[in-house]
């Protein structure tokens, strides 16, 4: 595989580009984001160190059905279709790890698509900061600190609320003492708070790992 560097901001694949290559990504954190036909754009997804992206351009030809970003500067690896497939039909275990981080992906989607409507927008805003906090955050005592680098709009697209009432939770959090908002860094003061307002208790158990650096 190959080694490829993204500073934060620029666009690694864009919706409709040819999709010929698979990533993974080594350091940093990525926005997968969708464009419907209307021309509104939503954030769909934050993916970190480990997690493989683009990876349906190896099974089908099609154009990207997404746009990838470097939310912060971003180390990857990558490989074309071609040289994957050869080494698919090499080593059959590589076309198992390609299908089960497909299987991954496709659990995640299933899961947010049940959040969004089983969970009001309090319980989706905890779920996402814990979520963003186990992969992306650190740790200093028994708080986390979150740099999301999201902005308002984005974080909202990523709940899939609007953002009035996105900043609604994020207030009421704060005003319980559970959360403190610095600009686009969050103190998670409470995640067991947070994780009960969230409907899963055992999400506090995975947040705070004995690494310092969360999700490495």
């Amino acid at each position: 595989m190959h080694t490829c560097e993204f500073p934060s901001g620029e666009t690694i694949f864009a919706q409709g580009d040819p999709g010929d290559r698979l990533y993974v990504v080594v350091e940093g954190a990525v926005k997968i984001s969708l464009r419907d036909p209307a021309g509104r754009t939503s954030v769909r997804a934050i993916i970190g160190q480990t997690d493989i992206f683009g990876e349906l351009g190896v099974f089908d030809p099609a154009p990207r059905a997404c746009t990838a970003t470097a939310l912060t500067d971003v180390r990857a690896l990558w490989a074309d279709r071609a040289t994957l497939r050869a080494s698919m039909a090499q080593e059959p275990a590589l076309g198992e790890q390609l299908l089960r981080a497909l299987t991954r992906r496709l659990r995640a989607a299933e899961g947010q698509l049940v959040g969004l409507v089983s969970s009001d927008v309090n319980a989706r805003v905890a779920r996402q900061l814990l979520e963003l906090g186990r992969r992306f955050g650190t740790r200093e005592g028994g708080a986390l600190w979150l740099a999301h680098e999201l902005s308002q709009d984005e974080l909202a697209q990523l709940v899939g609320a609007d953002r009035v009432s996105v900043n609604k939770a994020l207030g009421s959090f704060t005003t319980r003492g559970w959360i403190s908002l610095q600009g686009k860094t969050v103190l998670i003061i409470n995640p067991t708070a947070l994780a009960r307002r969230a409907g899963d208790v055992d999400r506090t158990r995975h947040a705070l790992p004995h690494d310092d650096r969360l999700g490495a």
